[in-house]
């Protein structure tokens, strides 16, 4: 997970061509991030952005300094990363990085724990903590009823079944 003010957005699936170009395959297929930032974070290293463009699927972006084909898929499997202040996000909408540090608490106000990372994939999952106890959430509307980032709490309704992991 990348550093503080910094959100992971995505990752290099291979080179593209031979001008060292990569196809970059972000979490969000809907993401514009890509096309709207001058800079990345390339496993944690900045790069400057000097072309993208959306494609089916992903993006294909020329970073500076990787000008060949080897260059570029030297890259492959690399996480790319941007500031989180580079990031637009519309009314009613939220980064799901920004719900780590958050409070989880039942529709009764009851804790259910802290959210202390996400798990993004095919189905993303807030990863909460309540002592020596992690739970896995996934992150869809009828489990996660609400979200006051403003106050740093979100309700949640789990299932009853929902396994629990011991902390070693």
């Amino acid at each position: 997970m990348p550093g503080p003010g910094v959100v992971e957005i995505g990752f290099v699936a291979r080179a593209h061509g031979v001008r060292g170009e990569i196809r970059i395959v972000t979490h969000e297929p809907s993401s514009t991030t890509l096309g709207e930032v001058d800079v990345v974070l390339v496993n944690g290293q900045p790069r400057t952005v000097e072309g993208a463009r959306k494609v089916a699927g992903a993006y294909l972006v020329k970073l500076a300094g990787i000008d060949d084909r080897d260059a570029a898929a030297a890259l492959r499997g690399a996480v790319i990363a941007v500031d989180r202040d580079d990031i637009a996000v519309a009314e009613g909408q939220v980064l799901l990085a920004d719900l780590v540090g958050c409070q989880a608490v039942l529709s009764d106000g009851q804790i259910f724990g802290e959210v202390v990372a996400v798990e993004a994939g095919l189905q993303d999952r807030l990863v909460i903590r309540l002592g020596d106890i992690l739970r896995e959430l996934p992150f869809v509307p009828e489990l996660v009823t609400a979200i006051d980032l403003a106050a740093g709490v979100i309700t949640v309704d789990p299932p009853e079944e929902l396994p629990e992991i011991p902390v070693t």
